[in-house]
Parts: structure tokens; C-alpha cells; sequence
């Protein structure tokens, strides 16, 4: 047993990663969301069709692909400091030249920050999971949610921002802020008491096992249709408003906001309120009215309609990947760090996959409503996934 000194130090080194953690999501959260207030401004800058822009997405997300495959095997050789020190450099390299040049250097910045971001997501989750939380499944889902409440924060203040410097023609002075950040936050990490690589028991023939279990299945859908949704959502939505008018190509950059506003409210909720209501009771409940919303941005006549389906979606979305993340962290243990990686890896490819269909399918029928009818349908999916008890 170790001793109350031992235990006390244990607790404040806990205490100073879970806050890295936490600050890390906020640039974390900004770059995941990027592309959403800057997809206008880039289309017109680079002359892109929407197939082009779906393009974007997808290098992003699967660079962010490569990243959780790198971050897996870093997490199992060397522990949680190789994957966020590494991460957060790529990210900063990669937002700083995002606005200097071509469409060609602009894939490439986007490709450096999505292999960032697919080094810190999983790691920065799977380590709240394991340290930053009471042993109960439900204390896990609100350390987990409080640490997405800080990536809506930046998520939110990325559009507010994109919007204000774009106006004022201050953007590369932004994007230049948010490089030298990551910098200064990956010195100021460098030292602190990460865990340790802890190799799983697990062997391939138990993997196997585990792959004959309907769970295992349903979670690897779950991790490829709901961040797929949610990022198709909030990046497609400026470009939508744009298309609706004088009105509302002058709201497209602040659109994102609301959406991420929406979501990290719930975040900042959820901590309370899953302590309160049955998590499979706040799944299925998230994943109807999350529908709705969407249903009702798609067919609103006229803006405030579109605005408020997206702050219903985005309100219903705001606990769905923390209580999901908890689940695994819960049901696997320190297995969650490998078994993370694939499913991480999931949530990486649904991303790419979902926005950039979204492009594809409104560049070929010439409507960008089609083509969210794609996030729409994951969403429901994902409800009727969610009737089941697993």
C-alpha cells in the first residue's frame, strides 16, 4: 500500500497533467475545427469547387488517420509524452503556413496539423480516462466531457476569431498566435509526470475474442459515424448559410459558432448532469433530438430556422463522444490504449470520409443540402444503434 506522502504526490501530479491536458484541447479544438470558418474564405482564395474543398477534409482527417496509428504504437513503447510533445509541434508547423501560399501548400499545412491532431486526440482522451476520474463509469464520462468542454471552447472561439481577423484583415496574424501557443505549450509540457508506457495483457488471441463480441463491432461504428457527422455538420455549415442569400453569406464564418457554442455548453453541463440520468437514457435522447436539429437546418425556410437546428444539434451532440470514450475506457481498462488506437483511428476516418462525401455529393447534384442529408443519416444510425442494450 503506498503511503499518504506517496499518495499526495501521486494527486498533484495528476492534478498538473489533467490541467496540461485540458489547456492542450483548447488549440486542440481550434485546429480540429478550422476549416469549417475558413472553408468560404478559402474556396474564394484558391477558386475551389466544393469537390475541392471536401478535399480539405479529407486530407486532415487522414493525416489525423496516420497520427492515431503513430500515437497507438508511442502510447505502447514509450508512454503518453513522445505522442502530445510531437503533436503539438506538427500542429504548430502546420497552422502557421497554412494562409501563405497555394492550395498545394495549404493541403500540406493541413496535412502537417491533422497528423498533430491525430497524435493528441486519442492521447489526451485515454489519459483523463485513466487519471483524471473517480473509478465509476459515470465520473469518467464528466472528466472526459470536461476535457471536450475545453476543446468546444476552442472550437468556439476559432470561428469567432476566423470571423473578426478575416474582417479586419488580421487572419495570418491569428493563425501565427495559434503556432507560437502550441510552441510555448509543448516547452512548458516537457518535464511534467506523464504515466508511463504499461504494456496490456492482452494477447492476439484474445483480440480475437473480443472481435467475435457485437460491442466491439457497434463501438467501431459508433467511432466512425459520430465524428464523421459532427465534423461534416460544423465545417459544412458556414457554406451552406452562404448559399442562402446576401444575408447569409455575410453570417457563413460566424455560422460554425453557433454549432460549437451549442456543443460546448452541453460540455460544461454534462460534468452535472451525467451524474444525474442513466448514460444509455442521455445516448439515445442525444442521438433523436440530434437528428432533429439537423432535419430542421436542412429545412428551415430561412435563417433563424437554420441557426436554431444548429443549436439544437449542436446542444444534443455535447455528451455523445465523452460518454462514448468513458465506455471504452471502462469496459477494457489499459487495454483501451491499443484497442484506442484502432478505434481512434475510426474516429479519424470517419471525418475524412463523411465531409468529404458531403462535397462530393453537392458538387455533382448542385445542392449542398444533399449532400448534409449524408450527417443526417449517420445520425439516425446511430440512434437505432443505441436502442440496444451493449
Amino acid at each position: 500500500m503506498a503511503s499518504p506522502q506517496a499518495e499526495l504526490s501521486q494527486s498533484s501530479s495528476n492534478r498538473k497533467l489533467v490541467l496540461a491536458g485540458q489547456i492542450a484541447f483548447l488549440p486542440t479544438g481550434i485546429l480540429t475545427t478550422l476549416l469549417g470558418p475558413m472553408l468560404p474564405i478559402l474556396i474564394a482564395r484558391w477558386a475551389m469547387n466544393d469537390t475541392q474543398a471536401g478535399n480539405l477534409f479529407l486530407v486532415q482527417f487522414l493525416a489525423s488517420l496516420v497520427g492515431v496509428q503513430l500515437s497507438g504504437v508511442l502510447l505502447a513503447r514509450w508512454g503518453f509524452r513522445p505522442a502530445f510533445l510531437s503533436g503539438l509541434l506538427l500542429m504548430a508547423c502546420g497552422v502557421a503556413t497554412l494562409y501563405m501560399g497555394s492550395l498545394w501548400l495549404g493541403l500540406a499545412s493541413v496535412a502537417a496539423y491533422g497528423l498533430g491532431l491525430g497524435l493528441i486526440i486519442p492521447a489526451d482522451n485515454l489519459l483523463i480516462a485513466e487519471i483524471g476520474s473517480g473509478s465509476g463509469p459515470s465520473s469518467r464520462a464528466s472528466a472526459v466531457s470536461l476535457l471536450n468542454f475545453f476543446w468546444g471552447v476552442g472550437a468556439v472561439f476559432c470561428s469567432l476569431m476566423v470571423a473578426w481577423t478575416a474582417a479586419h484583415k488580421l487572419l495570418p496574424f491569428f493563425l501565427g498566435s495559434v503556432a507560437l501557443f502550441l510552441v510555448l505549450l509543448a516547452l512548458a509540457m516537457r518535464n511534467l509526470p506523464f504515466p508511463a508506457a504499461e504494456k496490456s495483457a492482452e494477447s492476439s488471441a484474445s483480440w480475437r475474442e473480443m472481435a467475435k463480441s457485437p460491442a466491439i463491432w457497434l463501438f467501431a461504428a459508433v467511432f466512425f459515424l459520430y465524428p464523421g457527422a459532427e465534423t461534416a455538420v460544423g465545417g459544412w455549415i458556414g457554406s451552406y448559410v452562404s448559399r442562402l442569400g446576401s444575408r447569409g453569406a455575410a453570417m457563413a464564418s460566424m455560422m460554425p459558432a453557433f454549432f460549437w457554442s451549442a456543443l460546448t455548453v452541453g460540455r460544461a453541463l454534462g460534468t452535472a448532469f451525467l451524474r444525474h440520468f442513466p448514460e444509455r437514457r442521455v445516448l439515445r435522447a442525444g442521438y433523436a433530438a440530434g437528428a432533429a436539429g439537423i432535419a430542421l437546418m436542412l429545412w428551415a425556410p430561412a435563417l433563424p430556422g437554420v441557426i436554431g437546428g444548429a443549436l439544437i444539434t449542436g446542444l444534443s451532440f455535447a455528451t455523445l463522444y465523452p460518454i462514448t470514450v468513458a465506455r471504452l475506457s471502462q469496459r477494457f481498462g489499459v487495454t483501451a490504449r491499443s484497442i484506442g488506437a484502432v478505434m481512434f483511428s475510426l474516429a479519424a476516418v470517419g471525418p475524412a470520409v463523411i465531409p468529404w462525401m458531403v462535397g462530393v455529393i453537392s458538387h455533382s447534384t448542385g445542392s449542398l443540402r444533399a449532400g448534409l442529408l449524408l450527417p443526417l443519416g449517420a445520425t439516425v444510425i446511430l440512434f437505432l444503434i443505441h436502442l440496444f442494450e451493449w
